[in-house]
């Protein structure tokens, strides 16, 4: 598969090409867009010629809307987005259509491939303090953690993958139970004998005991690099939500929506002759996970009025029966 575009189909797919990458060190650029968008279009272009030119390369595109899952266990936000997976560690995540940034962080992975290109197996040839060094430092922000933030393997873990994505930093992780070695040797080479570990620029910070601290005295947000920043997620979705004055939040666009949910508030909604904006949260997967807890509500389609929660599909039908849902529509501010 080196040095060719992979459109997924199944995803299983992804999970042999991963595999492959863990195995052999191989690197892979997870590659999210949507067909409909014209930056990804553009970049898809990129793509092709960057897979030309760099035969150690795996560039895999996936259709984020046709792929919800796998989006929520990668810093994806928007399409597009380009993920570096090497050696089985999720690294540096770029955001946007930036043919030039892509150019450049491509050309930067593409000659740590080539240095480890002479053995499938650089951990049997390498120190492992340099392998260690290597990880540290995949992506600005790393934590080396038990299990995935999509599937956390244990309670520390978990609580601080919920601890950074509420503080809206983005991260690279490893899973130190895939690696023995490395489980291991990060005790020595950082002097930190537990896990989760957090590392900023190849720097050990700690664990979540410091995090924590660090969060309460007001000093985590001031050491994260600024590309590994996000927006608050509470703020932002308060901002969201007020945006217009009815806002639905739903899987597609009013003119093309993705689930019979949403295409059943669209028709609705303009039944009753609603004014109102739209949010697609199969676009930004902070928002789709965050506004669950923010309004308490786990199911999609929201409607929201003057940023409050009215409900999802099922209320707003029997608001609709009881003649209270077009009186929404009516006031006017």
């Amino acid at each position: 598969m080196s040095g060719k575009v992979v459109e997924l189909k199944e995803e299983a797919e992804l999970e042999v090409l991963l595999q492959g990458s863990k195995d052999k060190g191989n690197v892979l650029v997870l590659s999210f867009w949507a067909e409909w968008h014209p930056p990804c279009k553009q970049m898809a272009t990129v793509v092709k010629e960057l897979a030309s030119e760099k035969p150690a390369i795996t560039f895999v595109q996936i259709e984020a809307e046709n792929f919800q899952d796998v989006c929520e266990q990668y810093p994806v936000e928007s399409v597009p987005t380009f993920v570096v997976v090497q050696g089985g560690v999720v690294g540096e995540a770029l955001e946007g259509a930036d043919p030039s940034k892509l150019v450049a962080l491509v050309n930067k992975v593409a000659k740590l491939a080539a240095s480890s290109s002479t053995d499938a197996s650089p951990s049997a040839t390498e120190d492992l303090n340099a392998r260690l060094r290597k990880l540290t430092h995949a992506a600005p922000v790393m934590l080396f953690m038990k299990g995935e933030p999509s599937n956390p393997k244990c309670k520390f873990s978990r609580e601080t993958t919920a601890l950074l994505k509420e503080e809206g930093i983005r991260f690279g992780y490893f899973d130190i139970l895939s690696d023995d070695e490395v489980r291991q040797g990060l005790k020595a080479y950082s002097n930190w004998k537990t896990y989760p570990q957090f590392y900023v620029n190849g720097e050990l910070v700690g664990g979540l005991d410091v995090i924590k601290e660090m969060k309460e005295e007001g000093e985590l947000q001031n050491l994260i690099p600024k590309e590994s920043k996000k927006e608050n997620i509470h703020a932002y979705l308060k901002q969201v939500v007020n945006k217009q004055r009815v806002m639905l939040f739903m899987k597609g666009n009013p003119d093309n929506p993705q689930c019979g949910f949403s295409n059943k508030m669209v028709a609705l909604l303009r039944e009753c002759n609603f004014e109102f904006g739209h949010f697609d949260i199969l676009l930004d997967n902070d928002v789709r996970q965050g506004l669950k807890e923010y309004s308490n509500w786990k199911t999609f389609p929201q409607l929201y009025v003057e940023g409050e929660l009215i409900g999802g599909l099922d209320v707003c039908l029997e608001m609709h029966q009881e003649g209270e849902l077009v009186d929404l529509a009516s006031v006017k501010v």
